[in-house]
């Protein structure tokens, strides 16, 4: 397994959707669909099928990579349930970069 390497300092969209990609994909193996397409508009729900033990994977692997700046339970406490079921990869791609531009800033 490789390790995970340091945050970049200045977070994009795409990087973000990289390390994001590659999380969901590791995620996904356990169900052999590791070679799914995945991109901002793929929804969790729907398209990747994800179980609410695999977010809380997924929650997991967002704090080891990025450390507290980003806190998956607490970006889904704030929506509703209907808007949890649509969730899509670049909703929270764009969650991720504004936490980590906010937490530089501050």
């Amino acid at each position: 397994m490789n390790p995970i390497q340091p945050a970049p300092a200045q977070p994009t969209a795409d990087t973000v959707l990289a390390d994001l990609t590659g999380m969901l994909r590791t995620v996904l193996a356990e169900y052999g669909d590791d070679d799914v397409v995945i991109g901002l508009s793929t929804t969790f729900n729907r398209d990747l099928e994800l179980e609410s033990i695999d977010l809380v994977t997924l929650a997991g692997l967002l704090e080891e990579r990025y450390g507290q700046r980003v806190n998956l339970a607490e970006f889904l406490a704030g929506m509703e349930f209907d808007e949890i079921i649509e969730l899509t990869v670049g909703r929270l791609v764009e969650y991720v970069v504004r936490s980590l531009k906010t937490a530089q800033a501050g």
